[in-house]
């Protein structure tokens, strides 16, 4: 591995240890051991490096979350038992991943002062939308980008609530199979 590598994976243990904001350019070189010069000159900044970081860390858990959504379903389950396996999986991943999750909120909170973390998760934000849209519902942008438009933002706003549920009372959270009851009930069934 080189530097830049080196200094991305330092970044990303660091962010998962320390969070966004409490992670210093410093503790960054300790724990890549590569010097703070190479900060600025492979990444041109610790914010910039940071971001990249959190994007990575980001896409893995995507990645992840795919498999675990593929993983244990029984290919007759239907719709609203894919939905339940697939939400405990995502509940799963707030405790494996919670200084993530806690970096996410935190820089919610900050991004009236952040105008490039703000240019870099707009989009960020979309992608994700349509990727939980395919996930869950494999319901496909290139196909209907509308109702993957609105499935996907509705699972986000959905993963962005239970996130924070989760975050202050995780005994309290809910399980696949109580979400999957509740969308029933709130969606007419009985």
């Amino acid at each position: 591995m080189g530097n830049r590598e080196d200094l991305l994976a330092g970044a990303k243990r660091c962010l998962m240890e320390k969070g966004y904001s409490r992670t210093t350019a410093r503790d960054i070189a300790t724990a890549s051991g590569v010097s703070l010069a190479g900060i600025g000159y492979h990444f041109k900044s610790k914010d910039a490096l940071m971001n990249e970081a959190l994007f990575e860390v980001m896409k893995e858990w995507g990645d992840d979350l795919g498999r675990i959504l593929t993983a244990d379903v029984k290919a007759d389950a239907s719709p609203l038992e894919r939905f339940a396996a697939g939400w405990d999986g995502v509940v799963d991943s707030f405790a494996r991943l919670r200084p993530l999750w806690i970096t996410q909120l935190e820089l919610l909170g900050q991004i009236d002062h952040l105008p490039e973390m703000r240019e870099q998760l707009v989009p960020a934000i979309k992608e994700a939308r349509l990727g939980l849209a395919e996930l869950f519902q494999d319901v496909r942008a290139e196909t209907d980008p509308e109702r993957a438009r609105l499935v996907g933002s509705l699972y986000q706003a959905m993963l962005t609530g239970f996130l924070a549920q989760w975050l202050l009372d995780p005994d309290s959270a809910l399980s696949g199979h109580e979400v999957a009851e509740a969308l029933r009930l709130v969606g007419g069934g009985s």
